[in-house]
C-alpha cells in the first residue's frame, strides 16, 4: 500500500446554506482590518477548532 503524504495545500467548499452567510466576503473584510492573510485567518479558525474538539476527545 502506498504511503500516505502529508500536503502543505488545502482548499475548501463551502456548502451552499452557508454562503447565505457571507463567509468570503467576511474573512476578507476581517483579513483587511487585522492587517493579515484571508489564509491566516482560516489557519488560525482551524487550529483552534482542533483545539477546542481535542479536548473533548
Amino acid at each position: 500500500m502506498a504511503e500516505k503524504q502529508i500536503l502543505d495545500k488545502l482548499s475548501i467548499y463551502i456548502p451552499q446554506k452557508k454562503m447565505e452567510e457571507h463567509p468570503v466576503e467576511r474573512l476578507i473584510k476581517l483579513s483587511n482590518k487585522k492587517d493579515c492573510s484571508t489564509n491566516y485567518l482560516v489557519v488560525e479558525a482551524i487550529i483552534e477548532y482542533l483545539k477546542r474538539e481535542e479536548r473533548k476527545a
